[in-house]
């Protein structure tokens, strides 16, 4: 055993065997849902089906929102250039950051705050969110994950509480959620509902993730999505074009349900 020898908790890799997690890949192959695996790799076990199903609607909340983040703008202009699939995505994910996607990992550390002083000091759900609320304000911090650009009532947030309640995911952490949003609307005057970002950073607190995961939650969400951008990117559209963020027009099927 040399000097450089170190050790791996997550796969085992042998002649025509392949176990993730003590689990062999190809029995779990067919009975777990991508979701579960997402959670035994992150987690270490696999989750119950409900918590399964509950990362599932996460990740399809971020799939995509439209051609105008950063992330999707990024993909594009390096596709327009002509450069490979992975750079495109490449450039597209490494523009998810502090101020694209990192509300979830803001938002869970201001929960984790709010929770802290419940446990603790034995304040009221109202309480802690006010004393939060306040320390920011004092310090001139945005609070990340409420409030929005484009919507003011977010349906992917009132999906995700909604189907929490369903599989028995929300708790302590959605009820200091809403009650962050009832004492902002006191304390500044304005409605800054939870977005899907604070819905998302409420859901993982919930589960019991390490906030140092969350923005991968967002870039395993919005892969699909930049891919088929680059794509239309790449068929659709001349090289080398001026990107205008904003100046598009979606034409592809109208409303359609389910």
């Amino acid at each position: 055993m040399s000097e450089l020898h170190w050790k791996s908790a997550i796969t085992k890799v042998e002649p025509n065997k392949l176990a993730v997690r003590g689990y062999k890949l190809d029995e779990l192959m067919g009975r777990v849902s991508y979701a579960q695996m997402v959670y035994l790799l992150l987690k270490g076990e696999l989750p119950p089906e409900n918590t399964g199903k509950m990362i599932e609607a996460i990740l399809v909340s971020s799939v995509d929102h439209g051609t105008t983040p950063p992330s999707v703008l990024s993909a594009l202009t390096v596709a327009s250039t002509g450069a490979p699939l992975n750079a495109a995505v490449a450039a597209g994910i490494l523009s998810i950051s502090q101020f694209h996607g990192g509300a979830i990992e803001e938002c869970m550390h201001i929960l984790h705050k709010g929770m802290e002083l419940i446990k603790n000091d034995g304040k009221t759900l109202d309480e802690a969110a006010t004393a939060v609320i306040n320390d920011y304000r004092a310090m001139g911090l945005k609070l990340s994950g409420f409030g929005h650009r484009v919507h003011n009532n977010d349906p992917r947030t009132t999906k995700l509480f909604a189907l929490a309640k369903a599989y028995g995911v929300a708790g302590k952490y959605v009820e200091l959620a809403n009650a962050f949003v009832a004492r902002m609307q006191v304390i500044t005057g304005k409605t800054l509902p939870l977005n899907v970002d604070g819905a998302i950073a409420a859901l993982l607190c919930e589960m019991d993730f390490d906030p140092i995961l969350a923005n991968g939650f967002f870039m395993i969400a919005r892969v699909p999505g930049l891919l088929a951008h680059i794509h239309e990117e790449k068929t659709r559209q001349k090289p080398m074009r001026k990107i205008h963020p904003s100046d598009v027009e979606y034409d592809g099927p109208d409303e359609r349900s389910l």
